[in-house]
């Protein structure tokens, strides 16, 4: 996407304009730099010159996460729409569209790549930047936090009538945080990890209740 045009005009303000119309942006998302200010000239018009100004779009991180997205999408072929905003510090994609499933892969390890590069192109554009990127596909993550804490429902209450320690299979940490919180105010189960990424896991620990 061009980023930055240089403008011939009577005036700040008409370049503002021609740079509005010719980026299609809202006058607050450009930079506007002077070269060579506008001259009127003898009697306000003779031997008048116009100014020269410099025009760029002020590029913010969502514009990055939003290009990026739109590469990746291109380069894979697929139909699908991007729904981009920014809360706070966090920037929300929700993906629809008939070809999601591509970006999503087994349990989501697509989606959660997708989403670890959109955040490192961030870092790359700015390298003090604290936003956090959340990317979502037809309420992927929603469906899949509610099979997860079914999960672990089941797998906790096994633990309890068993008495015994459960391993859970390998988890990335927005799986194992979702289980870990669900679990936590629990009195008689402890969890933790074990192991390294990608294999790490977290582990159900049955606790012995206190005799007071």
């Amino acid at each position: 996407m061009e980023r930055k045009i240089r403008i011939k005009s009577k005036s700040k303000e008409e370049a503002i304009k021609k740079a509005v119309n010719h980026f299609n942006v809202l006058e607050n998302d450009l930079e506007i730099i002077e070269i060579e200010s506008p001259s009127k000239g003898f009697l306000g018009f003779i031997g008048s010159k116009e100014g020269t100004y410099e025009i760029s779009v002020i590029i913010r991180e969502i514009d990055v996460a939003r290009e990026f997205l739109e590469k990746i999408i291109n380069n894979l072929k697929i139909d699908v729409n991007l729904n981009i905003f920014q809360e706070d510090r966090l920037i929300k994609v929700d993906i629809t569209g008939k070809d999601v499933s591509a970006l999503i892969g087994k349990r989501g390890e697509t989606l959660d790549s997708i989403q670890l590069l959109t955040g490192l192109a961030l870092n790359k554009f700015r390298k003090d930047s604290d936003l956090r990127v959340l990317i979502d596909v037809e309420d992927y993550r929603k469906k899949r936090e509610e099979s997860l804490k079914n999960y672990a429902k089941k797998i906790s209450s096994q633990v309890l009538r068993y008495k015994k320690t459960k391993k859970l299979e390998y988890m990335n940490p927005y799986e194992r945080r979702i289980i870990h919180s669900y679990l936590q105010n629990n009195e008689r189960i402890n969890t933790y990890s074990e192991g390294t990424d990608p294999y790490r896991r977290l582990v159900i620990e049955y606790v012995e209740p206190s005799h007071k």
